[in-house]
């Protein structure tokens, strides 16, 4: 499922050739996703202009005149690519589920082949209320996110760490991924309750999950399966990947067997998780 990064790019990249725009024409391919589309959204987005984006954890809001949002969440497969519609191919991509066209001739397509991506629309005043929304936790990019916040949202956590970070009420936007690529930099074990977590612990987490985030967001984000960006293009922050998919490699930080057993993946709640035990407590 993207991430944060993946979701910030894809919206980077749809702000480029959408903001100030108006969509001339939007169509609907089905009734739905993971849920029915909100009814008559096609007609009631053409015309409307594209005022701006903002991104709250993994979802992606495009701001129209009129005081409506367009909430999207890019599900397990989802991706939005933005292409000419005076070059081949003109026919709408496979799977592609909605689709907003500009008269400037950019079409943005919404291609999602397994269908647990989702659309809504809302009022832009009304966004902090909705049913996705609202309960998500601060965003680890904003300022508003230091170790106390997260120190405070750890306290009483019997839960083991990597779970909790994995929570939207926790921090939003974070994901597999990212979450083991922080603790290694942290150097914090995603077996470790989270109660256990300390100040010293929280301050040298929050500007590690801060950095692997900018730096993925540089790098366009990661490219595993399905993700790729509005252009079309893929993500390549997998390369710098320092744990994650690295199983029984030694870390940057050890020289491998005999000192340290290396990378170590345990499946954790169903999900894998990669760790160095040797450094991280």
């Amino acid at each position: 499922m993207p991430e944060l990064p993946e979701v910030e790019t894809v919206m980077r990249g749809l702000a480029a050739v959408l903001e100030g725009r108006v969509i001339r024409a939007a169509s609907v391919a089905r009734a739905g996703l993971r849920w029915p589309f909100p009814a008559g959204l096609a007609e009631r987005l053409a015309g409307a202009r594209v005022e701006g984006f903002r991104r709250r954890g993994k979802y992606m809001l495009i701001r129209l005149s009129g005081g409506d949002s367009v909430l999207v969440h890019l599900g397990m497969s989802g991706r939005m690519v933005a292409r000419r519609t005076d070059t081949p191919p003109n026919a709408p991509a496979l799977h592609e589920h909605m689709a907003l066209e500009t008269a400037e001739g950019v079409r943005v397509g919404f291609v999602d082949p397994r269908r647990f991506g989702c659309v809504d629309l809302l009022p832009t005043e009304k966004e902090h209320e909705h049913r996705l929304l609202a309960g998500l936790g601060p965003e680890p990019l904003e300022p508003a996110f230091t170790p106390a916040v997260l120190l405070a949202a750890l306290r009483g956590r019997r839960t083991p760490l990597k779970a909790a970070l994995l929570d939207q009420k926790v921090v939003a936007g974070l994901g597999n991924i990212y979450v083991s690529e922080a603790l290694f930099r942290a150097r914090l074990s995603p077996l470790r309750e989270a109660s256990s977590v300390t100040a010293a612990d929280a301050g040298r987490l929050v500007p590690a999950i801060r950095a692997v985030l900018e730096e993925s967001i540089e790098a366009g984000g990661s490219s595993l399966r399905d993700y790729v960006r509005a252009d079309g293009g893929i993500g390549f922050f997998q390369e710098r990947f320092k744990v994650y998919g690295r199983e029984g490699e030694p870390c940057e930080a050890c020289s491998g067997p005999p000192d340290c057993p290396g990378i170590r993946r345990t499946v954790q709640a169903g999900r894998s998780s990669f760790h160095c035990p040797r450094l991280q407590r």
